[in-house]
């Protein structure tokens, strides 16, 4: 569905923020952008909407070459929830936020209600709804600019540090959110630097540094390699470092879930202490 071909891209500046990247992306995929700061992950995600064209190589998006396509033809397909949410709003409450791209892409008045009412209860976010955007806090921010693009659907889901901001009880309803997503065949990639998080939730991940692709893999490859995430200036997950501590019983260095470790753990010290 998502193919980057030799995409180089440099800033005006001069900063080449992506350097030969090509990768392919699949329908129903989760997939986590991961890398220090600078490495590119940003710049990638703004390719996929149109926001940033490529210097060179080309970027495909369900068959749709971004060069070629408007902003507003790409929206369609791709969400992009910034970093920095506040750069998403402009409108005086937090029901017209939500209900203005869904106007602009045509929706009758009745649909834009209801999807509307149904983001902002979604995020937690009903009790704001005539709120201005301005005034919520970081973490509201974020999932106001989440309701914003979910609101209108698109098959292609792109959030830039979804989780900052954000306590342990959102960040578990985000990981549901995507999961619900994924079951109904949309598209979501994430760049994060919150390897707890990539660590319950198992993508595929991309890891990048200074601008190319340095690794891409499952979840317990990547994130049970040391060595690459150090280059990378990432710390491993806590449950990796826990069950490698554990291995001197036999417990292999895993991302598995602290209940299944624990009872891994159990059966371990009945073995030693019936001396098996």
């Amino acid at each position: 569905m998502i193919s980057f071909e030799d995409v180089e891209y440099v800033y005006p500046s001069g900063v080449k923020a992506l350097d030969g990247v090509s990768l392919k992306i699949e329908k129903g995929e989760i997939v986590a952008l991961m890398g220090e700061n600078g490495s590119g992950k940003t710049t990638l995600l703004k390719h996929l909407n149109g926001l940033l064209k490529p210097t060179r190589g080309r970027v495909v998006v369900d068959g749709v070459d971004t060069r070629s396509a408007t902003i507003a033809e790409l929206a369609r397909r791709v969400g992009l929830v910034f970093q920095n949410a506040e750069s998403m709003f402009f409108s005086s409450t937090v029901w017209e936020e939500v209900a203005f791209a869904l106007r602009n892409f045509g929706y009758d008045e009745m649909i834009v209600r209801r999807r509307v009412e149904w983001a902002l209860n979604f995020m937690e976010l009903g009790d704001y709804a005539e709120s201005s955007p301005f005034l919520l806090s970081g973490g509201e921010k974020k999932r106001l600019a989440l309701a914003i693009i979910l609101a209108w659907s698109p098959e292609v889901i792109a959030l830039d540090e979804p989780t900052t901001g954000q306590d342990q009880l959102q960040k578990e309803k985000l990981m549901q959110m995507i999961r619900l997503l994924k079951e109904q065949g949309r598209t979501i990639i994430a760049s994060t630097h919150d390897v707890e998080f990539v660590a319950q939730l198992k993508p595929r991940i991309i890891v990048m540094r200074r601008g190319k692709v340095i690794a891409d893999g499952g979840a317990e490859e990547i994130l049970l390699n040391e060595d690459l995430l150090r280059s990378c200036n990432l710390l491993p997950p806590q449950i990796a470092s826990l069950t490698r501590e554990l291995g001197f019983i036999g417990i292999k260095p895993s991302l598995k879930h602290p209940r299944e470790v624990a009872k891994e753990l159990l059966d371990a010290l009945s073995r030693i202490m019936r001396g098996g």
